[in-house]
């Protein structure tokens, strides 16, 4: 039986349709990333939407397409759309925020060695027919201080393979976190980037993260450091870094990630950066490995599957998690979304009674502005208990699953 469409933007892998498929679900790819307008248009009929990172979800094209009832963001982040605003909607979105770790981490280590060793220079002389082979400028990694700021998932990977490499670890993150290996925290960003060779950033996109490297910061690191950004091109400022570099006081830059980027493969691109000595730039490919892109489809799908078929929302990033076992055949279950007030259960429950609809399973999440309630229930008129459930004025969303 068909629940609708999921229409999947970005070359998603379709390791994810198969899932989506047992979900009742008809699977629609695009290639690329859609404009606003033609995103409007893309969304009806449209009951689940997979994007990646181009894709951005404005408020005003939720409000024209009510029907949608989940977004799944096939990365890590989930800075497409305000997840807030998802919240108060009902709107379940759901990431894949563990399965491109591996291959964002490898890229890292690979970036850490190439540019001791100068590999974008030589490479490109060597295009252009010209010899040069040298050991002036090139290093080891070796014994050399890798400053982490951002000691997340990706992150401590990096950490670890750079140990593997016989570097010396420190890092700094907002919040407390347990070194893995003989890794060590350091107290501040500003004590980081003074003791660093190489400084890798893994941070999220958010305002306090916003060109947490610029000018200032850059001043503070070694004038033949290296700087590495594979986490969101907002937190660093690119042309504080040309300038660095062309006035000799950065050793090597190696960025994945833009503060704009292109829709589509082939669009133009262009940046401050290009040209530089000692720079590797890379189309935000950090997570872009068959194994991750694989990974991530199966994660993300398999979350918006079991949202579809059993109401979980398990490791949603919107909305207040609730699991409960399937229900059985005999049941009826309703997913009700409202208004976090006092007294919309007991209301449920008061209009369920007087029906003779019998509760036998719930569970109620809350977070400060919405709450969400699965009920399974024994009723002879399920449609009648979900329109009494739907007539409560702080109703935000509600379906049922039989």
């Amino acid at each position: 039986m068909q629940n609708g469409r999921a229409l999947l933007l970005e070359g998603i892998h379709t390791d994810a349709d198969p899932i989506l498929e047992a979900a009742g679900l008809e699977v629609v790819h695009e290639s690329g990333a859609l404009t606003s307008d033609a995103l409007d248009a893309a969304l009806d009929g449209v009951t689940v939407l997979g994007v990646r990172s181009k894709t951005r979800l404005s408020a005003s094209a939720l409000d024209r397409h009510p029907d949608l009832l989940a977004v799944g963001c096939f990365c890590i982040g989930t800075d497409q759309l305000d997840l807030r605003d998802a919240a108060r909607r009902g709107l379940a979105v759901f990431n894949a925020p563990f399965s491109n770790t591996r291959s964002v981490a490898e890229l890292t280590i690979a970036e850490i060695v190439a540019l001791h060793r100068r590999l974008g220079d030589r490479s490109r002389e060597l295009h252009d027919g010209i010899w040069r082979k040298s050991a002036a400028g090139a290093h080891e990694v070796r014994g050399r201080t890798l400053g982490i700021v951002g000691y997340g998932h990706i992150g401590s990977q990096v950490s670890v393979l750079a140990e593997a490499f016989g570097m010396q670890v420190i890092y700094f993150d907002v919040d407390s976190k347990l070194a893995i290996g003989n890794a060590q925290p350091v107290d501040s960003l500003a004590q980081l980037l003074a003791e660093s060779d190489v400084v890798s950033v893994h941070v999220p996109d958010e305002p306090s993260t916003r060109n947490l490297i610029g000018t200032s910061e850059l001043g503070r690191m070694r004038p033949d450091a290296m700087l590495i950004n594979n986490a969101r091109g907002s937190v660093i400022d690119l042309d504080a870094v040309a300038e660095a570099l062309r006035a000799g006081r950065l050793g090597g830059v190696a960025i994945d990630v833009y503060p704009s980027e292109p829709r589509r493969n082939d669009d133009p691109f262009s940046t401050p950066l290009a040209g530089l000595p000692n720079v590797i730039l890379t189309p935000h490919i950090g997570g872009s490995t068959e194994e991750a892109q694989a990974a991530i489809a199966r994660d993300a799908a398999s979350k918006l599957g079991r949202y579809l078929t059993e109401g979980s929302t398990r490791r949603s990033a919107s909305v207040p998690e609730v699991d409960l076992p399937s229900p059985k055949p005999d049941r009826h279950r309703i997913l009700h979304f409202h208004r976090n007030v006092p007294g919309v259960l007991g209301r449920m429950h008061t209009l369920l009674a007087e029906i003779d609809a019998n509760i036998t399973a719930e569970y109620l999440q809350s977070d400060p502005e919405v709450s969400y309630v699965i009920l399974d229930v024994e009723s002879d008129s399920v449609e009648e208990a979900a329109a009494r459930l739907r007539s409560i004025p702080e109703t935000i969303r509600m379906r049922t699953l039989s």
